[in-house]
């Protein structure tokens, strides 16, 4: 690499450095730059990821766009603007000239603003009301006013704050290692900026899905002409002989966080039920925090059902290497205090106990006002529900997913912003499928899992590498056809599992 961080693209790059497909990291000034060749085209866009700043130049080329290896953020290679979630900030583009067989970059280009073509004021609803501030509910109102729809936007949110970053809740805010202005997805004018009416601290008493209005529990009403659901999940609760409700903590908002940061730092023994994503990091954060943890689960390893026997042994092992005392095959009987018995008759002292057991949807919404439920409420391709005008997105959607080929809900921060994004282009009259390939995250202890596709039950997996040197791909299959793929260090070829998914969509395939 010259001068530390590549060519200096100013000065020229002869196109023999780069071959059809390819990309290489360089500078103009003191910015980081990809240069980027497709064909005859180049492109020059900024080097990090919009989103937590992973390096764009490991990700995937792919048509016109430039996926991050992290988290699978979408960029366009023309505009930088940010076409998929998790993501929504646009990666600076400079102007790229060729001459000769030599490339220039040139100045930077102005930030794609908000100024696309939308649809006609009289096809576009007047109003768009959004029940829920969650991952769904912020990308469908940030989408909106980025297709340049111009009717009033309005979403009415149960939390005390405004749209935050979820998934880092039990991750690095809990550790102590990020920062509590990392967490909004938006600083506070971003809604008065944007025309979006964010009502905080709100609760939807009734829905009238005929009458296209609502009621809130104080008894404010609203009209609409377009109603997303997006009202998430709930954690699921314990009741445990002894254990009064102050003593069995959850995590699921940021005030929830918050509370338990502020307990963990005088928490000398902490006692987490479930072995879960949340209850998996919960124990990491706390355990990088130096409290001493142990997890209570009923399962004979951790994840099991969700990624096999096999990952699951990993992620015991790992935790178990960071100093976390697994109970398995158990449940907590009874708490005295301080003390805690478990079903197998031995007891734990805890300062702190942690419940993370799972979510439910929060459905009751949906089932008030007569929508097509199945375990979940039921949107079509589109994202809408049984009734005309009225969408749903999120941990509450049920859809048909083409890739498993049957209805399904995910409970994925990306698949429900990626709904989101996708409902309010169809609110626009789009008609765009959703067809995202689902895609997560999980870290702890620094390694980070990512995993494409959904596997609600397979006959056979397949590793390739190894999971004890923290590098490799896990394949679960059905019948002889791949349904999902975790990895570790192989950012790239989960990138391409993704591509791939999606392609075997495109051509009928899937």
């Amino acid at each position: 690499m010259e001068g530390g961080n590549g060519p200096d693209f100013s000065k020229g790059v002869s196109t023999d450095r780069l071959p059809d497909g390819e990309m290489l990291l360089g500078h103009i000034g003191q910015e980081e730059v990809i240069l980027a060749r497709r064909g005859g085209e180049f492109f020059a866009v900024g080097a990090k990821c919009s989103h937590y700043s992973g390096p764009l130049v490991e990700g995937l080329m792919l048509s016109d766009e430039l996926r991050c290896p992290w988290h699978h953020a979408c960029f366009s290679l023309h505009t930088g603007e940010a076409l998929h979630a998790p993501a929504f900030d646009a990666v600076p583009c400079w102007r790229v000239e060729r001459i000769g067989e030599t490339v220039f970059v040139r100045e930077k280009l102005s930030a794609p603003g908000r100024a696309r073509a939308s649809v006609s004021p009289q096809k576009a609803p007047a109003s768009v009301v959004i029940v829920g501030g969650g991952a769904a509910g912020f990308a469908a109102a940030e989408m909106l006013r980025r297709e340049a729809y111009e009717g009033r936007v309005t979403i009415i949110s149960a939390d005390e704050a405004a749209p935050y970053d979820r998934p880092n809740l039990s991750k690095d805010y809990l550790a102590g290692t990020a920062q509590e202005d990392w967490i909004p997805l938006r600083p506070s004018d971003f809604y008065g900026e944007r025309r979006i009416d964010l009502l905080l601290n709100s609760r939807v008493a009734s829905l009238d899905a005929k009458r296209k209005s609502l009621q809130l529990d104080n008894g404010r009403s609203f009209e609409f002409d377009a109603l997303l659901l997006a009202t998430g999940a709930e954690p699921v609760t314990l009741s445990i002989p002894g254990a009064s409700d102050a003593q069995l903590h959850y995590l699921r908002t940021f005030a929830d966080s918050r509370a338990l940061s502020e307990k963990a730092a005088s928490a000398k023994q902490v006692l987490v039920i479930g072995a879960s994503f949340i209850g998996l990091e919960v124990a990491a954060s706390l355990r990088t925090r130096g409290a001493a943890v142990h997890v209570v689960a009923p399962e004979q390893q951790p994840l099991e059902r969700v990624m096999g026997r096999e990952v699951g042994r990993f992620i015991r092992g790992l935790h178990e290497t960071n100093g976390v005392v697994f109970h398995l095959g158990e449940t907590v009987a009874r708490v005295d205090g301080r003390n805690a018995t478990l079903s197998g008759g031995g007891t734990l002292e805890t300062d702190l106990i942690i419940v993370g057991v799972g979510v439910r949807p929060s459905l009751a919404l949906a089932e008030q006002a007569g929508l097509k439920m199945d375990r979940g409420v039921v949107v079509d391709e589109y994202l809408q529900t049984s009734v005309p005008g009225i969408f749903a997105a999120g941990d509450i959607a049920r859809w048909p997913d083409p890739h498993s080929g049957g209805l399904v809900r995910i409970e994925h921060w990306v698949v429900a912003e990626r709904q989101g994004q996708v409902a309010a282009r169809n609110i626009l009259g789009r008609r765009e499928r959703f067809n995202a390939v689902p895609f997560f995250w999980t870290q702890q202890y620094g390694v980070s899992i990512s995993y494409v596709g959904h596997a609600e039950k397979w006959d056979a997996v397949q590793i390739d590498g190894s999971l004890e040197a923290q590098d490799c791909a896990v394949t679960y299959k059905l019948a002889g056809r791949t349904l999902a793929v975790a990895t570790i260090s192989r950012d790239l070829q989960s990138l391409k599992v993704e591509a791939a998914m999606e392609a075997s969509v495109r051509t009928g395939s899937a």
